[in-house]
């Protein structure tokens, strides 16, 4: 789920306010289109900013939409980041070990079984603590997950490489490429709406 950059004034705004502060703002916004008919922004608790469109919504009317909420914006990214629970310890680098190769072994299983089933190929596996997404496809078929993931449920494990390895055949976010989703995992939406509702708990279960 790529990030979107900010539109300036309010780009420009955030790094004025994160020095005053002391408090980091996100770079950008998650834009999320679905059959909604009005837009809406939404910041959640853990200071995050996610864009809700109607299919067909241009880009430069989400960054108009965004320039008119961006006092909006502004006071609650604020409020966000008043009220964040302070941060987890750091993990010790051997814990860190550990769950990266766990990932590791649950990714690589599961990238050659539903590989398989979708006749598609891959190159190399990595696995990585992305803040912002949590897979990744590249144009030469190299995959990448996040290692938290394997504190969700099974399905959303299964959504997020059945979600990178459609790439292999649409490397967009059509409909003809949420098509070849379907077609491996028909309820792959529920899998989508838990990582929107339960996503950033994943970064504090260690």
């Amino acid at each position: 789920m790529a990030i979107q950059p900010f539109p300036r004034p309010l780009a420009d705004r955030l790094p004025q306010l994160a020095e005053r502060s002391g408090t980091q703002y996100p770079d950008g916004y998650e834009l999320i289109y679905s059959s909604r008919r009005t837009l809406a922004v939404q910041i959640t608790s853990g200071g995050q900013v996610k864009v809700r469109a109607p299919r067909r919504t241009s880009r430069a009317a989400v960054e108009r939409f965004l320039i008119e909420k961006q006092e909006w914006i502004l006071k609650y990214l604020t409020k966000a980041a008043a009220q964040a629970a302070p941060a987890p310890p750091p993990l010790p680098e051997s814990e860190r070990r550990r769950y990266v190769e766990t990932a590791r072994d649950i990714f690589t299983r599961k990238a050659a079984y539903y590989a398989s089933i979708m006749r598609v190929t891959y190159g190399r596996i990595s696995i990585r603590e992305q803040k912002t997404r949590w897979g990744s496809c590249s144009s030469k078929g190299n995959l990448n997950f996040n290692w938290r993931l394997i504190f969700a449920p099974e399905d959303v494990l299964d959504y997020i490489v059945v979600h990178e390895l459609a790439h292999r055949k649409e490397m967009n976010h059509s409909p003809a490429f949420y098509a070849v989703v379907a077609s491996v995992l028909p309820d792959y939406k529920t899998a989508q709406r838990w990582l929107r509702e339960h996503g950033e708990s994943l970064w504090n279960v260690v």
